[in-house]
C-alpha cells in the first residue's frame, strides 16, 4: 500500500500546483484586461481634451475675425 499511497500524494500535489497555475493564469489574464480598459480610457480622455482645445481655439479664431468685422 505504500507505493499507492505515495503516487495518491503525487497525484494530489500535482492537481494543487495545476489548481493553483490556472488561478495565478486567470488573475493575470484579468489584471492585463484591466490595464487595457484603463488606457483605453487614457486615450479617450485625451483625445476629448485635444477636441475641446481645438474647439476653444476655433471659437477664439471666430470671436477674433467677428471683432475685426465690427
Amino acid at each position: 500500500m505504500g507505493l499507492l499511497d505515495n503516487a495518491k500524494d503525487a497525484s494530489e500535489a500535482t492537481a494543487k500546483r495545476v489548481g493553483e497555475f490556472v488561478d495565478d493564469t486567470k488573475e493575470r489574464v484579468s489584471d492585463s484586461v484591466d490595464q487595457a480598459k484603463a488606457d483605453a480610457e487614457v486615450s479617450k480622455a485625451q483625445a476629448d481634451l485635444e477636441r475641446a482645445e481645438a474647439e476653444s481655439e476655433a471659437t477664439k479664431i471666430k470671436n477674433e475675425y467677428k471683432e475685426d468685422l465690427r
